[in-house]
């Protein structure tokens, strides 16, 4: 018995050991937002006062375009997965993206609070300041599902939309990113607010891409170092127990209640939220176009600007009824 005390003793300890080591070794204290705008907020970032945060956004473009197209990014992106797109439709089009609050250079907000009511609230004080009171709506994932749910509370706002794997139905992942699954655990998710290695970010990056060779090490820098703006990563923890909490939600049995015209735009290896969802808004929403797209997964825009935004460019060249 003694034997069996003292090697679960020195087992315990070098197990503990390792934790320890770990520790050392992947602790990553946050980044200064003023250092990350150094890096991240060029170009045509702007920076305005909205609720009491300092928003990230780009207004950029065709700036006579009198119907602006708005985007809005997914889970623990940034504006900056829009790149591509904005790149291909600024010459004839007004685009302005944004970080969502907890992520990218805008960062968390005092509340904790990130439902999607919250959201939506939120772009309704965006858009108000910036002075846009029609456009064309867009989102990837959570970006989606802020689309339509603000859609649904201000349909005379918005034009079109652009859904783009976007959340909105009960559904069951087949594959969830690392990063998702560690923020969800208690004990797990206390050490990922200062212990987050860097493979987190590029294992999550080729959980949702389907082309590996795609997850460059550039894009993997900016989704981890962004993550590190202060309080990114409290604002994720947030918003993940708050998700496995299962807040209710029955907005989407009114899909079918929006008319406007809506491009449904899927990656067809999208194992985060597959191509069932895309269905489910396909069969509810009257006047839409729907493409699933072979080879992409759950960030099709970023993963392949140029394939997706010609099926954009073909869609907003039909003219609203």
């Amino acid at each position: 018995m003694k034997t069996i005390l003292k090697y679960l003793k020195y087992t315990l300890l070098t197990l503990l050991g390792i934790v320890a080591l770990a520790i050392a070794i992947f602790w990553k204290n946050d980044i200064p937002v003023e250092e990350l705008k150094r890096k991240y907020a060029i170009g045509a970032s702007q920076f305005m006062e909205v609720d009491g945060l300092q928003v990230h956004y780009r207004d950029e473009g065709n700036k006579s375009d009198t119907l602006p197209i708005v985007l809005i990014h997914g889970t623990g992106a940034s504006l900056h997965t829009w790149e591509g797109w904005v790149q291909a439709l600024k010459a004839e089009h007004r685009i302005i993206t944004l970080d969502l609050p907890a992520y990218g250079l805008t960062g968390p907000n005092t509340s904790g609070e990130y439902s999607v009511k919250y959201y939506t609230q939120f772009l309704n004080a965006f858009l108000q300041k910036i002075n846009i009171s029609k456009c064309i709506l867009g989102g990837n994932s959570l970006g989606g599902g802020v689309t339509w749910q603000y859609t649904m509370a201000y349909p005379q706002k918005v034009a079109k939309m652009i859904l783009v794997d976007a959340t909105g139905y009960p559904m069951a992942s087949k594959s969830v990113p690392i990063a998702f699954q560690l923020a969800s655990m208690p004990v797990l998710s206390a050490l990922l607010k200062n212990v987050t290695p860097r493979f987190i970010a590029e294992s999550s990056l080729l959980n949702v891409y389907v082309n590996d060779e795609k997850v460059t090490p550039a894009l993997v820098d900016r989704y981890y170092e962004l993550t590190l703006r202060e309080g990114n990563r409290q604002a994720f923890i947030d918003i993940m127990k708050k998700r496995d909490a299962g807040e209710k939600d029955n907005n989407y049995l009114k899909i079918n209640t929006l008319t406007m015209p809506v491009l449904i735009l899927w990656g067809a290896q999208d194992e985060l939220i597959p191509t069932g969802v895309a269905d489910r808004f396909h069969a509810d929403l009257p006047q839409d176009t729907m493409v699933i797209i072979e080879n992409l997964g759950h960030t099709p825009l970023e993963e392949d600007s140029e394939k997706t935004v010609a099926i954009v460019k073909a869609f907003l060249s039909k003219k609203c009824e």
